[in-house]
């Protein structure tokens, strides 16, 4: 026996409701549609938003501010973050992957940023750094250069 050859369960079968098919089925005349108007019609709905031909509210409200579609995301990773490597490694992108420390959808590249201290000399390659963090950095001896 085939999956499609299963008959339906009679348990879990619920009969469609027969509209407009006299009174007795319980949505006879008007079909639960209830007297005239346009929702009553055939073809009688509209867009979502639609309010009569009032302004819609999203048309009403004052839109501000700006978004750029040229913004570029960085992930960003602390210098806390990179105690977890070896005194005297090289950081990139695929070390920094191969360790969880960034996800594998990067947009733009990686940012580090100098949230903590770090305390070893390590040799980093990211595409952009804050000015605490490359001062820590060069403070335990390490060197950043910026691809990109």
């Amino acid at each position: 026996m085939k999956l499609n050859e299963l008959p339906a369960c009679p348990i879990n079968r619920k009969e469609a409701n027969r509209v407009g098919r006299g009174m007795a089925s319980g949505n006879g005349k008007t079909s639960g549609r209830g007297q005239k108007g346009q929702k009553s019609r055939s073809g009688g709905f509209h867009k979502v938003g639609f309010e009569g031909g009032q302004m819609p509210l999203q048309r009403r409200i004052p839109k501000r501010g700006f978004n750029n579609i040229f913004r570029k995301e960085y992930s960003l990773i602390n210098i806390e973050d990179l105690e977890v490597f070896d005194a005297g490694s090289e950081i990139n992108l695929e070390v920094l992957r191969a360790k969880g420390l960034v996800r594998k959808d990067i947009k733009a590249g990686i940012k580090l940023l100098g949230n903590g201290s770090l305390t070893k000399k390590l040799s980093i390659s990211v595409d952009r750094i804050s000015k605490s963090a490359q001062e820590k950095v060069e403070k335990a001896g390490g060197t950043v250069t910026l691809s990109s």
